[in-house]
């Protein structure tokens, strides 16, 4: 049986409203009377409606998380990122998977808004979208708190915390220029994203440091996908001037690479070296050490739950404010150059 409030009314004697006030510490009530709803509420174990509450209140305990792809490590350390902070501030939260699609992410933004979330985080879909697209203006009509986690959004500016990809995508492709290569393919993320840009800038601004000429046959579009990746490399191997290298531009992609490697017989760096950008885990309990551009996913999780506290408690009167990270370079041996190698 459901306890209600008029349950609780009716035992202790008192009106509806008294009850709700105790409930939402709102309001005068006698010391006495509020001692006796307190004790009928543990006797018969009422829990309060968290919708019902947010009804009466326009309140709620509860932010909204979006982000493309749960299946992605590199999120899903995001995500643990703003629980650990959420957590330690009694926030709860809703959390919305788009699959990197448009209207997904637009039914998420629509769903979290019924919900009454207090604050949102994003990582958006939406990157080059005009001023009048329906995620944008769903988004800013919002009016709540919002915070990017690397993605940013043209024609609004919102708060948010970004990695340097432009110098993780440099790094990575200088690692692999200094341990000899000279012959280095990318394959990109989805070209319509901001990261996916600035790792093809990081590396064309490599090339040119080193005085190598970009060689549009060296640039394959991905899109972040495993199976992309995986016919992209298929075709890389079979190039009459193939690379020697490859700098892949997210930590799935990477495992689409080396399933086309293992079905090639091909070793890792002997036949052809490889730097990716983002971790996978998986690769280490296996003993495989690929070299990656480390993001502190966890980092930018924590950063981002606090400064949507700081929002949240700032009464509208939030600055904007960007907080970008820079990357880390982990070599692991998979970039090295072995003599005649991918010839």
């Amino acid at each position: 049986m459901t306890v209600t409030i008029s349950d609780i009314a009716e035992k202790v004697g008192v009106s509806h409203a008294t009850v709700s006030r105790v409930l939402n510490n709102s309001g005068y009530v006698k010391d006495e009377t509020r001692e006796k709803v307190l004790k009928v509420i543990k006797e018969l174990n009422y829990t309060p409606s968290a919708i019902a509450r947010s009804l009466s209140t326009s309140k709620t305990n509860t932010i909204g998380v979006i982000v493309p792809d749960i299946n992605n490590l590199f999120f899903g350390e995001i995500i643990k990122g703003i629980t650990e902070i959420a957590d330690e501030h009694n926030l709860n939260i809703i959390l919305c998977d788009t699959d990197e699609n448009k209207d997904k992410e637009l039914k998420a933004i629509n769903v979290l808004k019924e919900q009454r979330i207090q604050g949102l985080i994003i990582t958006p879909t939406f990157y080059k979208d005009s001023g009048n697209s329906e995620n944008l203006n769903t988004l800013k009509n919002l009016g709540i708190p919002i915070i990017l986690i690397d993605g940013h959004v043209e024609y609004l500016d919102f708060s948010g915390v970004f990695i340097d990809h432009i110098k993780g995508a440099y790094d990575g492709t200088a690692a692999l220029i200094e341990a000899g290569h000279t012959k280095v393919a990318i394959i990109t993320g989805d070209m319509n994203s901001r990261p996916a840009k600035e790792r093809l800038l990081g590396y064309e601004k490599a090339l040119e440091a080193n005085n190598i000429p970009i060689e549009n046959d060296y640039i394959f579009n991905g899109n972040y996908k495993y199976e992309t990746a995986y016919e992209i490399t298929k075709q890389i191997l079979k190039m009459d001037n193939r690379p020697t290298a490859i700098f892949v531009s997210s930590n799935t992609m990477i495992l689409g690479c080396i399933k086309a490697f293992y079905e090639e017989k091909l070793n890792i760096p002997k036949d052809m070296a490889i730097i990716g950008f983002d971790k996978v885990d998986v690769l280490n309990i296996i003993g495989m050490n690929i070299s990656f551009i480390n993001g502190p996913s966890i980092e930018l999780g924590r950063i981002g739950m606090k400064m949507l506290l700081e929002d949240l408690n700032s009464k509208g009167r939030n600055e904007i404010k960007r907080i970008t990270i820079l990357p880390e370079l982990l070599l692991k041996g998979s970039e090295k150059y072995i003599e005649n190698n991918c010839e």
